[in-house]
């Protein structure tokens, strides 16, 4: 059982008589050798790790060591101005919240990537919380996500040394918005439209994290890829599709992360991490990591 595009997915789905997530249940039993409970029971792990750092981020003390980071997933969440509703602002929050706890060493799901590890939490949590999901239907959104994020690792790639942040929270966002849809009762073709907008949002986005730290911009990414994943999904909701097919968006993808310049592909060499006050920061941290030895 070879699952290489989406047409791959929908062909199965056909053949097998059954839902994105019986299709991605069925790849991994014939793939691991596992038994469906067990591949459950792993994915309810990783649930339960997203939310735990959602939870760890809004509540203890997340202060990264080059201090960059200082607990402000706690500032949006508890701020008295909302820009849009509460429920964006939580949204995003998560998000940032997970990204500092990264940061400081805490416990993660990287889905796909430890940079982008915001992303799914807060879309998955924020789901749960506003739409009433419960745990057994938040793991078939799991499931659903990982069918893009799988097609994604097949035909380009998450990784910001290869694909810049467009392979790290654009990859994330889609997975996110493929999972909303999903979990609010979209049909395949919606999900495969929602995954096409969040990447086509974030299609070039580079990685230059400051002083080759992953804290900025990587944690306002994450906040701006939660925001595209539940864009994205109230769009391909709404009826409209992609005028792309998702395996061709791929595709583009892979090719617009060919053509990316290597300094703006987690080397830190380009883009904000080549500002005079990121190169005056890293050497700071640089001089505090030596004073440490």
């Amino acid at each position: 059982m070879e699952i290489n595009t989406f047409e791959d997915i929908l062909r199965y789905c056909r053949q097998l008589n059954t839902t994105i997530p019986g299709v991605m249940i069925e790849y991994e039993i014939r793939k691991t050798g596992k038994t469906r409970e067990q591949i459950i029971d792993g994915v309810r792990k990783i649930l339960h790790v997203m939310l735990e750092s959602v939870e760890n981020g809004l509540t203890r003390d997340v202060k990264s060591p080059s201090g960059m980071l200082n607990n402000y997933a706690k500032k949006v969440f508890n701020a008295g101005i909302d820009v849009l509703t509460v429920n964006f602002k939580k949204a995003i929050a998560k998000a940032m919240a997970v990204s500092e706890v990264n940061a400081c060493m805490g416990r993660i799901a990287a889905a796909p990537t430890a940079g982008s590890s915001g992303i799914m939490p807060a879309v998955i949590s924020t789901m749960m919380e506003e739409h009433g999901i419960n745990e057994d239907k938040a793991i078939e959104g799991l499931l659903v996500a990982s069918a893009i994020g799988l097609l994604i690792v097949k035909n380009a790639s998450v990784a910001g040394s290869e694909a810049g942040c467009m392979g790290e929270t654009g990859s994330a966002a889609a997975m996110g918005a493929s999972a909303i849809v999903y979990l609010l009762g979209g049909n395949n073709k919606q999900i495969e439209s929602a995954a096409c907008f969040a990447i086509q949002s974030a299609m070039g986005l580079v990685c230059d994290p400051i002083a080759g730290l992953v804290e900025i911009p990587c944690i306002f990414r994450n906040a701006v890829g939660v925001a595209n994943a539940f864009t994205s999904a109230q769009i391909a909701l709404s009826g409209v599709e992609s005028v792309i097919p998702l395996d061709e968006v791929i595709l583009a993808m892979n090719e617009v992360a060919e053509l990316m310049s290597p300094k703006l592909k987690e080397t830190a060499q380009g883009g904000l991490a080549n500002t005079k006050t990121a190169r005056e920061i890293q050497r700071r941290f640089l001089y505090q990591i030596d004073i440490g030895k």
